[in-house]
């Protein structure tokens, strides 16, 4: 190509960049794309997705039995434990199969239950500590969502995600 054409296809290039860069966003919201539900359902959107109802403490009171499973690496065997959930965001616990139990902080947060417990003795790091951060939301009868546990190791901080899973225990 000649000089003069590269130059022309670099100003054209620019001028559609800056005309991209510099269009005005649509930023107005349809007054119709939220419509109200019955409490405990989901609501219908314009765009035909459903938005998750939100979640109250006491809608998850009780025990839960979890299954928490690594989502990479080697390691895929469960941790077991029992959620024990109190209609307010104090009192939670974990308590696992050897009988170690440990405070949750809980927060509820639009559809999601955030909770935090830690740090405390791992159970599947002997001699190591952890604190984990997990993330849930209801799946009809479920709890289902993801557990980031941090362990404090001797050199940088040791982190393993797991998916995990809780049923209402009866």
């Amino acid at each position: 190509m000649r000089p003069t054409r590269v130059a022309s296809h670099v100003a054209v290039c620019c001028g559609v960049a800056l005309l991209v860069g510099c269009a005005k966003a649509d930023t107005t919201a349809d007054s119709t794309a939220i419509v109200a539900a019955p409490e405990g359902t989901t609501s219908a959107t314009s765009g035909g997705a459903m938005a998750a109802a939100p979640i109250a403490l006491a809608d998850v009171a009780g025990n839960w039995k979890f299954r928490a499973v690594p989502t990479s690496g080697t390691d895929t065997s469960a941790t077991e434990y029992t959620l024990t959930a109190t209609g307010a965001a104090d009192g939670w616990k974990i308590t696992y199969a050897n009988g170690t139990t440990v405070p949750v902080r809980v927060t509820a947060s639009g559809d999601s239950l955030i909770t935090v417990a830690g740090p405390f003795q791992s159970v599947r790091r002997k001699g190591v500590q952890v604190t984990t951060n997990g993330v849930f939301r209801r799946d009809g009868d479920r709890l289902v969502g993801t557990s980031v546990a941090h362990y404090v190791t001797k050199s940088a901080d040791s982190v393993l995600t797991l998916r995990a899973e809780g049923t209402r225990a009866p």
